[in-house]
């Protein structure tokens, strides 16, 4: 068992506040990413330090306790936003999830993905027309190289060609985003 949650369990309140102090702001920034709602992603982050508290004796963690922590954040906000009917329809959170880890930014810290995050659908509107068409296919709908080809009417050298130069071109940006981000710390 982790040590923080072992101490935790025997309601050692000192290891607990320095946990929670440690990680409140960036699980509430990183919620907000999904609710855009402040209010609302203090009180789920709460929620999830009192459910730590509660039960963690009986939690058997086999990632990183920090992991674990942005895991349950998510897995709440989603089920916050099922609960307010509100859906992914376009798949963006997951779009933006498996853009970005194709990105150097596993390691950063979880706000500024949030922050990369953002700025790539930015991004992303202001590529050409049909690279957006493109991009949006592949990454939002999921669609297979082919599918785009046909739904567009082009060829499969052309969705190829169209999603290597978006992607040089968000990751060109990109570099850009991080290199400010940098420069702000």
């Amino acid at each position: 068992m982790n040590l923080v949650l072992k101490e935790i369990s025997k309601k050692n309140e000192k290891v607990f506040k320095t946990f929670f102090d440690s990680h409140y702001n960036g699980l509430v920034a990183y919620a907000n990413g999904f609710l855009f709602d402040t209010e609302s992603s203090e009180d789920l982050v709460q929620e999830v330090f009192i459910y730590i508290w509660e039960n963690a004796s009986k939690l058997n963690i086999v990632t990183s306790l920090k992991s674990y922590l942005y895991a349950m954040v998510r897995n709440r906000c989603y089920n916050y936003l099922k609960s307010i009917k509100v859906t992914d329809k376009y798949k963006v959170l997951e779009f933006n999830i498996n853009l970005i880890t194709d990105h150097v930014l596993d390691a950063a810290p979880e706000e500024e993905k949030m922050i990369v995050y953002h700025q790539i659908l930015k991004i992303i509107d202001t590529l050409p027309e049909k690279m957006q068409q493109v991009v949006r296919l592949k990454f939002i709908e999921n669609y297979s190289y082919q599918e785009i080809a046909d739904e567009l009417n082009v060829s499969l050298n052309t969705v190829k060609t169209q999603l290597k130069r978006a992607k040089s071109k968000i990751t060109e940006m990109i570099s850009l985003v991080l290199v400010l981000l940098e420069i702000k710390q």
